[in-house]
């Protein structure tokens, strides 16, 4: 689609929830059904940021997934034509929540009236996350598609995912769409999943203020070792955006997403921050082998340059997981919907006990000290 300068997202959503690429009609009538939807139902927002302000961004969003449970006529019903009007419900108006309460959390903070960013028909789902982000600030074409190269990288990586594979189990059990995607946004909000490409937004700004000169492999080695050490940044001693339960040799969308940062880099003038993030990806695989020991291949995720492309985009830290929840949507609604209309069966993975047996002990004859509760 961008050889042909236009957005490829919605073609790559309407191929994952309906099984084959769209005709122009096709897919004018699938944007056109997302636009539709981008409105809130009536009372929604009495509800909806007042009583939901958070820090937590993706918190939000899996609460108001969960409220608008509230507002269908019919939340419970599983046939693919209602499946499929709440997954274009979900893609419709998961950018403008994710909005709404980043404004919230601004303006509790600031002690300002909330502004609700109305919905601009037409924009393409890029289009959509910078108009309501940016505002009268504006965007370019070639921001937009950016942001579109990275929507359709995030769109789907299999059902194997933590977040995925939540909204598989949940839908397993024959439960409504609402529940399976409110659960797949809580795992895609933790730091091991969807949430490090914000934890490598803050530790590419640590390395950053901590290495005094970024082109000396020397010290930006011994520094990258102290935080696997566990004794810099987090102190967690993950070097986030490192290694990858799939991809060993190479993830390909990192190197897709590399290639064009390069270019929006040069514009933006942080081509400098990008050698360093560069940098990471080169030492720290050697540098994680020398102090822990790894024997595995490792090499650069996704994550690694997520943030570094948001952050010239002008896009905040505490919305990298959420854009990444947005464009995952339509990965989620293809795997639910596969999970209700294929195998029919619930997900009950097994599991083996390595605790000792014990005998039962009397309570008056039980220690006084807790094993868990020292």
């Amino acid at each position: 689609p961008q050889k042909e300068d236009r957005f490829g997202y919605e073609e790559i959503a309407y191929l994952l929830i309906s099984g084959a690429l769209p005709t122009r009609d096709q897919l004018a009538d699938f944007k056109a059904r997302i636009d539709s939807r981008r409105e809130f139902p009536t009372d929604f927002l009495g509800v909806f940021p007042r009583r939901t302000s958070s820090h937590s961004i993706m918190n939000v969003m899996a609460r108001s997934i969960l409220l608008l449970y509230a507002f269908d006529p019919t939340p419970d019903d599983t046939s693919p034509t209602h499946e499929v009007d709440v997954a274009l419900s979900m893609l419709g108006r998961l950018p403008r929540i994710a909005a709404i309460a980043q404004a919230a959390d601004r303006a509790a903070k600031n002690n300002e009236c909330l502004v609700v960013p109305a919905a601009e028909p037409g924009f393409s789902m890029a289009e959509t996350v910078l108009d309501i982000l940016r505002g009268d600030e504006g965007f370019t074409h070639e921001e937009a598609m950016m942001l579109d190269v990275m929507l359709m990288l995030h769109a789907e990586h299999g059902g194997g995912n933590n977040s995925t594979f939540s909204c598989r189990v949940l839908s397993s059990s024959g439960t409504d769409a609402y529940s399976a995607y409110a659960a797949a946004m809580g795992s895609l909000k933790g730091p091991k999943h969807g949430g490090a490409n914000f934890k490598v937004g803050q530790m590419i700004d640590d390395i950053a203020a901590h290495v005094e000169k970024w082109d000396d492999d020397d010290e930006l080695a011994a520094y990258l070792a102290r935080i696997v050490e566990g004794q810099a940044f987090d102190k967690s001693g993950l070097i986030y955006g490192l290694g990858h339960a799939v991809y060993t040799l190479s993830d390909p969308r990192a190197q897709l997403v590399k290639r064009y940062a390069r270019k929006l880099a040069k514009n933006k003038g942080q081509e400098e921050r990008l050698d360093l993030i560069e940098r990471i990806e080169k030492l720290g695989p050697q540098v994680m082998r020398d102090v822990k020991g790894t024997k595995k291949p490792i090499c650069a995720n996704i994550d690694l340059y997520t943030g570094f492309v948001y952050s010239m985009l002008g896009i905040p830290q505490e919305m990298y997981t959420p854009i990444f929840a947005i464009a995952r949507m339509a990965g989620w609604a293809s795997h639910r919907m596969e999970e209700l209309y294929g195998s029919s069966r619930i997900i009950r993975p097994a599991y083996n006990s390595y605790m000792p047996e014990n005998e039962y002990v009397p309570i008056d004859e039980r220690a006084k000290v807790s094993r868990i509760w020292a």
